[in-house]
C-alpha cells in the first residue's frame, strides 16, 4: 500500500482512501468517483461518477480475466462462470460495504432519503468509478492491485467451488435470509432451433422479480436471477 504524507485531504476522503490501499496524486479522482447524477443533479457545475464508472468495468473485466485465466485451470464456460461471480452488482455491493463506500457516496437529497447509500446497484457503480480512478491516477498496475486486494479474495479456491458462486444460488440464499420462499422459474424460447432465444422469469412468493433473456436456458435463468438479486437487495 502506498504511504500517506502529510498532505491529506479532509471530508473523510483520507480514511476511504486508506481502506481502498491506494494514496491518489490528483483527489478529485476520487471525489469525482463518489458523485451520483442524483447529486449532480442539485449541484450545478458538477460531474457525475458515470465516466469513470464505465472505465472501471472495462478495468475490472480485464483484471479479473486475467486472474481467472491465470489461476484455474478449467474450460471457457467455468472462466465465464468464475468472472461472473464477481463481477455482478450484488457481489461488487458487498466489497463497496466491506470498505464502507457508501458512506461517501454523494447522493440527492431524494435518493439519500430512499436508502441510496445501501443499494447494490449504486453501490456497485461507485465502486467500478472509484476503480476507474484509480486506473487514470496511478495506471494499470494499481488498478490491479486494488482488484487482488479487494475483489480475489471473495473468488473461489478452487474450481470445485464455482457453482456456489453463481446467481441462481446468491438469490436462494437471499430470499431464505429475508423469510421468503424459494425462487421459482419460468422459461420460454422463440425463434429457430439453431437460434432459439430463451426468456426467464423468477417468482418469489409468487411475485416476478427478475426477467432475462439469452441463447441458453442457464443464461437467461441467471441474467433473471441477478435482477431479482437486486429487488431484494
Amino acid at each position: 500500500m502506498a504511504g500517506f504524507g502529510d498532505d491529506q485531504p479532509g471530508s473523510g476522503l483520507a480514511e476511504l482512501a486508506e481502506r481502498i490501499g491506494y494514496r491518489f496524486l490528483d483527489w478529485s479522482l476520487l471525489e469525482r468517483a463518489l458523485a451520483h447524477r442524483s447529486w449532480c443533479a442539485e449541484t450545478p457545475g458538477s460531474v457525475s461518477n458515470e465516466r469513470l464508472e464505465f472505465l472501471g468495468d472495462a478495468v475490472l473485466g480485464w483484471a479479473i480475466a486475467d486472474i481467472v485465466f491465470h489461476r484455474y485451470a478449467v474450460a471457457e464456460g467455468q472462466l465465464t462462470d468464475l468472472r461472473k461471480s464477481v463481477v455482478n452488482a450484488i457481489a461488487l455491493a458487498e466489497v463497496a460495504q466491506s470498505i464502507g463506500l457508501g458512506d461517501h457516496v454523494l447522493l440527492g437529497r431524494g435518493e439519500a432519503a430512499a436508502g441510496g447509500a445501501d443499494k447494490p446497484s449504486i453501490l456497485s457503480d461507485a465502486f467500478e468509478a472509484v476503480l476507474g480512478a484509480v486506473y487514470l491516477d496511478g495506471g494499470a498496475g494499481a488498478a490491479f492491485e486494488m482488484v487482488e486486494r479487494l475483489v480475489v479474495p471473495r473468488m473461489p479456491e478452487s474450481a470445485d467451488a464455482i457453482g456456489q458462486f453463481d446467481q441462481k444460488t446468491q438469490l436462494q440464499e437471499l430470499a431464505a435470509r429475508l423469510g421468503l420462499g424459494a425462487p421459482v422459474y419460468e422459461l420460454s424460447s422463440h425463434g429457430p432451433d439453431h437460434a432459439k432465444t430463451f426468456r426467464a422469469m423468477v417468482l418469489v412468493d409468487g411475485d416476478v422479480l427478475g426477467v432475462g433473456t439469452g441463447r441458453s436456458k442457464k443464461a437467461a435463468e441467471q441474467l433473471a436471477a441477478t435482477e431479482a438479486c437486486l429487488a431484494l437487495g
